[in-house]
C-alpha cells in the first residue's frame, strides 16, 4: 500500500477526481477515459467485489482505518490523502461517505448473449435524471429483471450520482447501452420477447392484463421524464401497458413506475 498526501488542489495525479460536479464535463470525460468515480466505502466495495479494477483511491485522513483492507488488497494502486478541505476543493463537494475510488469501466457486454439467459429485461429510453437511473436499477436488482438496456442518449448507469442511488447495484444488474434505437427493439423480439411499452395510450392494456398474460420472456420500455416514449419507440413496440391509477393521478415517476411494473410482471417461478 503506498499512501500519497496531498498538499495541493492542482497535484495533477488527482486529476480523476477534479470538478466532479460538473456533470457536462464528467458525462464527456469519463466515458471517453475508460473510467468512472465509486463513491462511499459501501459503493466501491460492491465495485471491487463485481471485478472491477481500481485507477487510485481518494479518500480523507480519517477514513484509512475504514478502509484498511481494501488499501491492503491492491498495494500497486496509489491511495491520495489528504484534509477534508483540499479534497473538497479538487472535487467540488464535501466528501463526508468515507472515500472515493476511480474505476476502470469494465468492457461493453454482448448483447445477444445479454438476452440469451433473461427472462425480464428493461429497456430506458433517453431517461436523463441520474438519480432515476440509479433508482431504476435498485428496483430491477430487488424484482428479478435479468438486464437493462439503456438508448444511445440515456445517462449514464455508471455516472457517481446513479451508481450511489443505486446503492452499487448497477455493478449487480448487467447492462449494454444500445447503438441503434429504436431499430434494436427487433432484436428483441428475434429474441423471442415480448416487448411492452409503459404508456398512456388507448389501446393500452392494464399492468394485471399484461401480468396475466405470464409472457416467458418480457421486455419493459420505459420513457423519458417529461414527454415519455417516442412515437416511433411506440409504433415499434408489440404493447403498450398503463398503471390503473386513482385520485386524479395520470402517472407516475418513471423511477416509480418501473418498481411497480417488475414487481407485477417478475418471472414465476417454474
Amino acid at each position: 500500500m503506498t499512501l500519497y498526501s496531498l498538499e495541493s488542489a492542482a497535484d495533477p495525479r488527482v486529476a480523476d477526481y477534479t470538478s466532479l460536479t460538473d456533470t457536462a464535463l464528467r458525462r464527456r470525460r469519463e466515458p471517453i477515459e475508460g473510467m468512472y468515480i465509486a463513491e462511499s466505502s459501501k459503493v466501491l466495495r460492491r465495485a471491487l467485489d463485481a471485478g472491477h479494477r481500481p485507477r487510485s483511491f481518494f479518500l480523507a485522513e480519517k477514513w484509512i482505518d475504514d478502509l484498511q483492507d481494501v488499501l491492503d488488497r491492491y498495494p500497486e494502486v496509489p491511495a491520495y490523502v489528504g484534509t477534508a478541505a483540499i479534497l473538497e476543493e479538487i472535487t467540488g463537494f464535501h466528501l463526508h461517505r468515507g472515500a472515493l475510488a476511480a474505476m476502470e469501466r469494465p468492457a461493453p457486454l454482448e448483447l445477444n448473449t445479454l438476452l440469451a439467459s433473461a427472462r425480464r429485461v428493461a429497456v430506458l429510453e433517453d431517461i436523463v435524471d441520474h438519480t432515476n437511473i440509479g433508482a431504476i436499477f435498485r428496483s430491477a436488482a430487488a424484482l428479478g429483471v435479468d438486464a437493462v438496456l439503456v438508448s444511445p442518449r440515456c445517462a449514464d448507469p455508471l455516472y457517481r450520482r446513479a451508481i450511489r442511488v443505486s446503492m452499487g447495484t448497477v455493478f449487480q444488474v448487467p447492462w449494454v447501452r444500445l447503438e441503434e434505437w429504436p431499430q434494436q427493439l427487433q432484436t428483441l423480439r428475434d429474441a423471442g420477447f415480448v416487448t411492452a411499452a409503459l404508456a398512456l395510450a388507448e389501446d393500452s392494456l392494464t399492468l394485471d392484463e399484461l401480468s396475466a398474460r405470464a409472457d416467458e420472456r418480457l421486455a419493459l420500455v420505459l420513457g423519458t421524464e417529461g414527454d415519455g416514449l417516442a412515437a416511433g419507440t411506440l409504433s415499434a413496440v408489440d404493447l403498450t401497458v398503463r398503471i390503473p391509477m386513482s385520485g386524479g393521478v395520470d402517472s407516475l415517476n418513471v423511477a416509480a413506475a418501473s418498481a411497480v411494473a417488475f414487481w407485477e410482471c417478475r418471472p414465476q417461478a417454474s
